[in-house]
């Protein structure tokens, strides 16, 4: 029995790295909004460059990290601990 695999125009190309990278850097994009929003909210005074380097990052399994820490953290310097 073959197997269909359905391609799209693109698909393996330089066009879907493109597609696949923005989606990536957009995601982070609105996690790092997520977090300095939760910050704001509970009254978490930060420095800009905590701003910064939140809003910088690009790695999702730190920004989730943060995301998860920015819960409970009592300063912005909380979210970047070990």
């Amino acid at each position: 029995m073959a197997t269909y695999t359905p391609r799209f125009p693109g698909s393996g190309t330089l066009i879907e790295e493109a597609l696949l990278e923005g989606e990536t850097k957009g995601r982070a994009e609105g996690r790092a909004e997520d977090i300095l929003r939760i910050l704001d909210r509970r009254g978490v005074e930060m420095s800009e460059a905590a701003r910064e380097r939140i809003a910088s990052c690009s790695d999702l399994e730190v920004l989730g990290v943060w995301l998860d820490r920015s819960l409970t953290a009592s300063t912005a310097e909380d979210l970047f601990g070990p």
